[in-house]
């Protein structure tokens, strides 16, 4: 989008963007911070890496609420790296060039995958990270931190993982001041959805903002009058302070780049951009269908926008990003109209860091837990659930197997499963009824319904071999434009043993007449033009 839409796009939209815009930066500040300290980099590279995703990605996608920022799903991935390559600075040169690499995949159009990924495993990976968000949430809305704010592996650092997490929390004292704000959080939440005016200036007053702003105050009062319930220090949010311009440029790291020699820079680089693109094209797609408005984005363009994001990244000292399914639903959820509210909550993470890092470390996790908790129940809604199983088993079960997979082992494996059994009830559905059999008196027609593929292989053979013996066989190709040599195999070896059997095969042909000629049986007189 040039700079004349987005400005267009701004003055036309800023209504809703704006405080969208803000909602998204409350989300994505201690997710930020949660994705570094489980990748095991720096705190400051998180804000780093969601300030470059919002600003840099946001200005070159074409997506209008995707938001982009560092991804719990590459957490292992970015752990490894780190520890593997023994150095900082060389992970972050192979950042920069996973997003040359994805510079490369936009141009090779390799986008076009995303669009292989059926319905039914988008919307289970939708509901899987609404279930994992309440689920991991619940914990530090109560003030146990045991856990990474930003982690979603079902599998946690600690030996646990999420179900075992949930038990050991129930165990621990429970911190009465962070389960009073996150309780009262949600419950205005819940409310303001459902109570907010439709009309006036109201109702653009963002909820998350007004929760936020509650828990600081409430924490506030409870250290004056009733001590006992104050929220410890751990249970806050810790942005890095950099205490001015300098200080900020301080903290920003630069990338060796006489490490680009090194083998192993650049097999990180190879896992990081793959995997990187994946979850991004997959993100990108989710979002879509979130959309009110059901605009399709540009998956290639994409591509180029993340690389430039990473390479922003990576140069800057910030972790990878890709497009947040979190964030975005968040941005979703809020109202937003256009990608400026993605631009701005960068510049809201900016602007916090630089002149207001004091301000922000007084906000309890417990009422950014309720913010996460409350968007966790949007994705996962049982309506959800209920329309899906309406649509039939082959729509259900790829749903609630993604669902599952992705819930007990992560993003991307949950994905592939996922896609597995979506593909295998593709074919399922692919291979009934593609042949059909009609007897009358002596006189048998096999009909190919569509195109004969090799999953259609076993279908032709016992429809073949149930014809009773002295029939007149027509076969008749003239629906299809392709049957595959393996089908074509099966109806020459049905022609071949015909004679010993006292069969009579005659062959209709396809549309175009490529396919008749290359069976060993004569043409029927009324061959299909």
């Amino acid at each position: 989008m040039t700079q004349p839409a987005l400005r267009d796009s701004f003055l036309a939209n800023w209504r809703a963007d704006v405080p969208a815009s803000i909602v998204v930066a409350l989300v994505a500040l201690p997710l930020c911070l949660g994705v570094a300290l489980a990748s095991g980099a720096p705190l400051f590279a998180g804000l780093i890496s969601g300030i470059a995703g919002g600003l840099v990605v946001g200005l070159l996608s074409r997506s209008p609420l995707s938001v982009s920022g560092p991804a719990a799903g590459l957490t292992a991935i970015v752990l490894a790296a780190i520890e593997g390559l023994a150095s900082y600075e060389a992970f972050l040169l192979a950042v920069c060039l996973a997003g040359v690499l994805q510079i490369g995949f936009s141009f090779l159009r390799a986008g076009i995958l995303a669009e292989f990924v059926p319905s039914s495993v988008i919307t289970g990976m939708l509901a899987a990270i609404g279930l994992i968000l309440i689920l991991k949430q619940v914990p530090h809305a109560i003030g146990y931190d045991g856990d990474p704010m930003g982690d979603f592996a079902f599998g946690q650092a600690d030996g646990g993982n999420t179900l075992l997490g949930i038990v050991r929390f129930l165990r621990e004292d429970i911190q009465w001041g962070a389960a009073i704000v996150a309780a009262a959080s949600l419950a205005f939440l819940f409310w303001w959805d459902k109570a907010r005016p439709k009309e006036g200036p109201m109702r653009f007053l963002p909820g998350p903002l007004v929760v936020v702003v509650f828990g600081v105050v409430a924490n506030a009062l409870f250290v004056r009058f009733v001590p006992a319930l104050a929220i410890a220090p751990t249970h806050l949010v810790a942005v890095p302070v950099a205490g001015s311009l300098a200080g900020f440029f301080d903290l920003l790291r630069l990338p060796d780049f006489s490490a680009i020699t090194r083998t192993d820079v650049w097999t990180a680089a190879a896992a990081i951009g793959i995997v990187a693109s994946l979850e991004s094209l997959l993100s990108v797609q989710a979002v879509d269908e979130l959309d009110p408005q059901r605009r399709v984005t540009d998956k290639n363009r994409e591509l180029l926008a993340q690389g430039c994001g990473n390479l922003a990244a990576g140069f800057l000292g910030g972790i990878p990003v890709t497009s947040v399914i979190v964030r975005s639903s968040a941005n979703v959820d809020a109202g937003a109209k256009s990608q400026m509210s993605a631009i701005l909550h960068a510049v809201w993470l900016l602007a916090s860091v630089l002149l207001i890092p004091f301000v922000l470390n007084l906000i309890p996790l417990s009422a950014l837990a309720a913010v996460l908790i409350a968007t966790g129940w949007k994705l996962a809604k049982p309506k959800l659930f209920v329309e899906r199983y309406a649509q039939g088993w082959s729509q259900f079960a790829p749903f609630v197997i993604t669902i599952t997979a992705i819930l007990f082992t992560d993003l991307l494996i949950g994905i592939a499963i996922g896609l597995a059994v979506g593909l295998g009830f593709v074919i399922w559905r692919n291979i009934q009824n593609a042949v059909t059999v009609v007897h009358h008196g002596n006189d048998v027609m096999v009909r190919a319904r569509l195109n004969l593929y090799f999953v259609h292989k076993a279908q032709l053979q016992e429809a073949l071999a149930a014809i009773p013996d002295g029939r007149t066989v027509l076969i008749d190709l003239s629906a299809t434009n392709y049957v595959d040599p393996d089908n074509i195999d099966i109806i020459n070896a049905f022609v071949k043993a015909a004679p010993f059997r006292s069969l009579r095969v005659v062959i209709k042909g396809d549309a175009r007449g490529s396919l008749a000629p290359r069976i060993h049986a004569p043409l029927t007189r009324a061959r299909a033009t």
